[in-house]
């Protein structure tokens, strides 16, 4: 039994990814109330506040995914009402969170990411689209993955092959952001590395390789059981494994995060692995990638998940 006496598990929002999130954080309250924890789970709504005040949990557990559940908002909000929470700070999850920059700090260090342009819709209307995109497909050629800036699930984002797909593409993107990042696409092995911090240090969980049938690793593929295999640990050989452990302690470390993130990269077919993003609240639902690699590792989530809000309260 846990000391740990009352856990607040923050799920939904209004992001676009509310239904995803409430999915993590049904999972997170599950696995947390099956070690004995007293668990509630409650929406970032306007009774969150009087709430917490009212009756102060020891520790929370964001499972909230996309605005401001990874943009450091509500962690400035529990900082305020004096509540310890699981996952890095206000400062690292608005870097994290934004792409481009999160992008730039990780190349600073010597990874290897993929050359990208990124552009404001406004930008993009104002300065005509049709010279703009031609300027782009000859900097950085083809195919060309489009994303939203920022955000995640794979919303907005599509597989570019030809210059005739890219106008669609932007203007899918830009439904879901007002900021693209367009990016040399690199062809290979789509892998997860997650890292967890007990305090000693970040360390990588074993690699999930990610093969969805579609070929592309869009919203589909990872929210609807059966569209996508999986495999952990990932058909990697021991020093492409290695290489991309070692890539996600370093984005981890050098994006100043904190407890739990999982970093999203590709190995192409000399096993060198490329940087794409990181994520500071790893989806926890049936088929997210960071729940595999906790149980590749031997780790049952809910004792994982304990460990962590202990954690953060004696860090508190």
């Amino acid at each position: 039994m846990s000391d740990l006496g009352h856990v607040l598990v923050l799920a939904g929002g209004l992001s676009y990814e509310r239904e995803v999130s409430l999915k993590s954080g049904r999972r997170v309250s599950e696995v947390l109330r099956a070690g004995g924890i007293d668990v509630e789970t409650r929406d970032t709504d306007a009774s969150l506040i009087p709430s917490v005040l009212a009756d102060p949990p020891d520790a929370a557990f964001v499972t909230l995914h996309g605005g401001s559940g990874e943009d450091g908002a509500i962690r400035s909000v529990l900082e305020l009402l004096n509540v310890p929470y699981v996952g890095a700070g206000p400062e690292a999850c608005r870097i994290a969170f934004d792409k481009p920059s999160a992008k730039a700090i990780v190349k600073a260090t010597g990874i290897n990411t993929p050359d990208s342009v990124t552009l404001p819709k406004e930008t993009f209307h104002d300065l005509g689209a049709t010279a703009m995109l031609e300027r782009i497909i000859d900097r950085l050629g083809l195919p060309l993955f489009v994303k939203p800036a920022r955000g995640g699930s794979a919303l907005g984002a599509s597989l570019v092959r030809t210059a005739e797909e890219l106008p669609a593409a932007m203007v899918g993107c830009f439904a879901y952001g007002d900021t693209a990042l367009i990016e040399r696409y690199v062809s290979g092995v789509e892998i997860a590395i997650s890292v967890v911090d007990h305090g000693d240090g970040p360390k990588a969980l074993p690699p999930v390789e990610i093969v969805p049938d579609a070929g592309v690793y869009d919203y589909a593929a990872r929210y609807t059981a059966g569209h996508t295999e999986f495999f952990a640990p990932a058909r990697l050989s021991p020093a492409a494994t290695a290489a991309c452990a070692e890539m996600a302690v370093t984005a981890h470390t050098a994006l100043r995060l904190r407890d739990l993130s999982r970093t999203d990269l590709i190995v192409d077919a000399d096993g060198h692995p490329h940087f794409l993003e990181v994520n500071v609240a790893p989806g926890m639902t049936e088929t997210s990638l960071f729940p595999l690699s906790v149980e590749a590792s031997g780790q049952d989530l809910g004792t994982l998940c304990r460990t962590l809000l202990e954690s953060a309260a004696s860090r508190h």
